[in-house]
């Protein structure tokens, strides 16, 4: 399976806070924001991974995570040059998924908890169809709300009045290689985008979509408005304080994978500043 990083888009909800830096490379604590999506798919065992995002900000991205070997997985980049809807990934992306499944993060999402590498491993195995990762929430009428039938989708319904459900789908897809001549076949939205809903529509129509629900210990977090942004940078502080844990480090998550080893973190934090993060990797390679 190969992955895929959406952080493109205009982050017109944070403004200003946008103006002049992508959303995902806004902080969140101690991280910046595109490390927790980059992990989840890490903690699925995906080490191939495309980064989709702006012409003006793709050089930030290559500073940033580079070419991922430093965290023993490979990162390329694309260009989206305007925004498309969510669904334009896989047309961006169609060489990079070749003849591959795909999982699709978006780049404000963060994901949490005990059980959730096993069950992302679990779900990328071989299947037919799409999978969407579906939370829990009390306000479901403020997203996509999903209705299911022993894991098997019966309707999505964007922001409805009357929801049939608590349950609202995430910004995590899972895919077979249909996916991208379902992206090409769908039609631009009254928004101008390519949505993805209408590519889960189309896999529910051959019954071929599957809800798997995260259930409680895992948290679901969409950074993309300033509340939440602030939300999301309290819960890991407070989680990391307390726990005297990280939550979404890559190097970590590498080496436990052994991915990379601890010389090769001594590399990184031999380039590195002493603070709290780089401590924590010192931590890591006594243990």
């Amino acid at each position: 399976m190969k992955g895929i990083i959406l952080a493109g888009g205009e982050g017109t909800r944070l403004y200003p806070l946008t103006l002049s830096v992508s959303k995902q490379l806004l902080p969140v604590y101690d991280k910046p924001l595109i490390y927790y999506p980059l992990c989840t798919l890490m903690s699925a065992n995906i080490r191939d991974i495309l980064c989709i995002t702006t012409p003006n900000e793709i050089n930030n991205f290559k500073k940033l995570l580079q070419k991922g070997n430093q965290w023993g997985i490979n990162i390329s980049y694309a260009i989206q040059k305007k925004p498309r809807g969510i669904a334009d990934a896989f047309l961006i992306g169609e060489k990079f998924i070749g003849k591959n499944s795909v999982a699709l993060i978006l780049g404000d999402n963060i994901f949490y908890g005990i059980d959730l590498e096993n069950i992302l491993i679990s779900n990328k195995k071989n299947f037919k169809g799409g999978k969407i990762f579906t939370y829990k929430v009390k306000d479901p009428s403020r997203y996509g709300v999903v209705e299911t039938l022993n894991d098997k989708v019966i309707s999505i319904i964007e922001k409805p009045k009357k929801p049939k459900s608590q349950y609202v789908s995430t910004g995590l897809y899972f895919y077979d290689n249909d996916v991208i001549n379902i992206a090409k076949n769908i039609k631009l939205s009254n928004r101008n985008e390519l949505e993805i809903t209408d590519v889960n529509k189309k896999y529910l129509s051959n019954n071929l979509l599957e809800a798997i629900k995260l259930e409680t210990g895992t948290v679901w977090l969409d950074a993309g408005t300033t509340d939440s942004l602030l939300h999301a940078a309290q819960y890991v502080q407070i989680i990391q304080e307390r726990q005297k844990i990280q939550i979404c480090s890559p190097e970590e998550i590498s080496l436990y994978k052994k991915w990379i080893t601890k010389k090769d973190i001594k590399n990184i934090i031999s380039k590195s500043t002493e603070n709290d993060y780089i401590d924590y990797l010192k931590n890591l390679i006594r243990k």
